[in-house]
């Protein structure tokens, strides 16, 4: 590709602030939830780690996992009844030979855990386990309600102490390097310290976790933006199920407050679910009432709200069944936080409705963590390995994370060879001095716009006329930033210069840009997947289409804009 020559651009030969990094490694790892933590520590120690986060370290969604991390480690358990509980939950479309994977690797993930220093609740010195909705069993372990953070703290020191792994915070990936000739992954463009930088390395692991911030009722934090499945979706990659979203049955709900996630674990130990009468309405709609699968017990909630209408337009979850003592032993931060908002969890109960948690699509992955692209590949939320199906099973993602990053530890990559690190002075360098303020205002109002366009249109309930709608709407929004100069500055950065910006205000305007387009992309690809698949199934229900059909026992594979089905899934 030739430079790109555009009005109010200046060229220059002269030399640039280099970045305090290297110009290539032998891995990049993009994210730094537990997935990417973990996999950036089982790689090989010979090589040399790049671990980009956009934000800092323990920022992505993982560090909020409040339930804990499923695995068959009791004596009354074993991996079959696990791997039932994950296919009964996956409504038809998990992949048995991923969830058998998963089941037979748990024990030996937490003991990895438990090596590593994670503090999970013991009594004595047995694990604790709890109970927690579709589970069969008791089988969740967890550090009191703040497990993710137990886990994702320990692994980030251990990931700071390893000299062959440099961490790189507050970078964005911008765009992944494909090898011209043999369409290979080699790298990524990343913005950073104000300038937009190529970085070469043999292997590319996504681990940017979910994209729940596309929802206007998000348990996600502000990071989750589904950035690595955009950046994958448009290099090629092969997509799969973006249709399925988990809606968590009780997040937080009261006015000015983010919607916080009330964790399973509570009603594992015994909290009810009740409307504004007190009744314990979830057993209408399931004959397992609040233990029920969460896509079940969210369409109940939602189902019952539309027809009572009640003011405040939530429900509640009375915690007085659970002794006072258990609460304070087990759920310390749910009841810090509903203090801070007035609530009294031993007096009164939550109000909560759902709201936007997991995505169960993907970049479609084997074993090994591969896409099907080589060089590159992708674990945790941002993968769809096949175990959660249509329906993650609770407390299964964490679980995930660890035993598909073990696999990483045999990846066989070439170290690379003669590392400059002047290569960023040798290359011609675009200085980038334009004032995108007006354009950004345009880039804030779709920005906005799009998580209520998304929720109202592909939340717990959707249908056919609404989706149609919907993806009109969020194709002129693709449409108008096409056209943006900020946004033709992303797109049109090449491997052979650097791009110098004026100040941190540009870096932050492209930052923006670069996330609402991800944004865009991601629900363009949700919105046509639920408009494509004419059925209910799992975390995707179409009011239209109310029953689950078995002509519809497929994924929904996605690759550029074509959308076809898998082969027949058979159990």
């Amino acid at each position: 590709m030739g430079k790109i020559m555009q009005k109010n651009q200046i060229f220059s030969s002269i030399s640039s602030k280099s970045p305090n990094i290297p110009s290539q490694f032998d891995i990049l790892v993009i994210g730094s939830g537990a997935a990417g933590l973990y996999a950036a520590l089982r790689l090989p120690t010979h090589l040399q780690v790049g671990l980009i986060t956009k934000d800092t370290v323990k920022a992505g969604s993982s560090n909020w996992a409040q339930g804990g991390i499923a695995a068959a480690i009791d004596p009354s358990d074993t991996p079959s009844l696990h791997f039932e509980d994950t296919i009964n939950a996956g409504a038809g479309l998990c992949e048995p030979e991923a969830v058998q994977f998963l089941v037979e690797k748990g024990s030996e993930a937490i003991a990895s855990l438990v090596e590593l220093g994670v503090a999970f609740d013991r009594h004595g010195e047995k694990l604790t386990m709890t109970l927690e909705a579709a589970h069969s069993r008791p089988r969740v372990l967890h550090s009191a309600d703040t497990t993710g953070r137990a886990i994702v703290d320990t692994l980030a020191q251990q990931v700071l102490e390893r000299k062959n792994i440099q961490v790189i915070s507050q970078a964005f990936a911008l765009s992944l390097w494909l090898n011209e000739s043999t369409g290979n992954c080699q790298g990524i463009s990343l913005l950073y310290q104000e300038q937009i930088i190529w970085i070469r390395s043999s292997a590319v692991i996504l681990a940017t976790g979910g994209g729940g911030q596309i929802f206007s009722q998000t348990t996600n934090p502000t990071v989750s933006t589904g950035d690595g499945i955009a950046l994958a979706w448009r290099a090629g990659a092969l997509m799969r199920d973006l249709e399925f979203f988990q809606f968590h049955p009780t997040a937080l709900t009261v006015p000015g407050a983010p919607r916080f996630l009330i964790s399973e674990a509570v009603r594992g130990e015994g909290a009810h679910l009740v409307d504004s009468q007190g009744q314990r309405f979830a057993f209408n709609y399931h004959p397992q009432g609040e233990l029920a699968p969460r896509d079940v017990v969210s369409r109940a909630i939602f189902t019952h709200l539309q027809k009572t209408k009640p003011d405040p337009y939530c429900v509640y979850l009375d915690l007085q069944p659970i002794e006072a003592e258990k609460i304070r032993y087990r759920f310390p931060n749910i009841i810090k936080v509903c203090q801070q908002w007035g609530i009294d969890v031993f007096t009164q109960p939550i109000p909560v409705s759902p709201a936007a948690h997991y995505w169960m699509g993907g970049i479609v992955t084997d074993l090994d963590s591969s896409t099907s692209i080589d060089g590159l590949y992708a674990i945790g939320e941002t993968a769809s390995t096949g175990v959660h199906g249509a329906n993650r099973l609770a407390s299964n993602s964490l679980l995930e994370c660890i035993v598909f990053a073990v696999q990483l530890s045999q990846l066989a990559v070439k170290p690379q060879v003669n590392v400059d690190d002047t290569r960023y002075q040798s290359l011609p360098v675009r200085k980038e001095q334009k004032d995108w303020s007006h354009e950004i205002e345009k880039i804030k109002l779709i920005r906005q716009n799009l998580p209520q366009l998304m929720w109202h249109s592909a939340g717990i309930c959707r249908s056919q006329a609404i989706l149609e709608e919907a993806i009109a709407q969020l194709n002129i929004w693709r449409s108008q930033l096409a056209d943006l100069d900020v946004i033709q500055c992303l797109l049109k950065t090449t491997p052979n210069q650097t791009v110098q910006l004026s100040s941190n205000q540009a870096q932050q305007q492209l930052k923006l840009a670069a996330e609402t387009l991800n944004l865009t992309d991601v629900g363009y690809l949700i919105l046509k997947s639920a408009a494509w698949r004419t059925e209910s199934r799992g975390g995707h229900y179409r009011s239209d289409y109310p029953q689950t059909s078995n002509e519809w026992q497929f994924h929904t594979l996605i690759q550029g804009d074509c959308w076809r089905k898998s082969p027949n899934i058979t159990k």
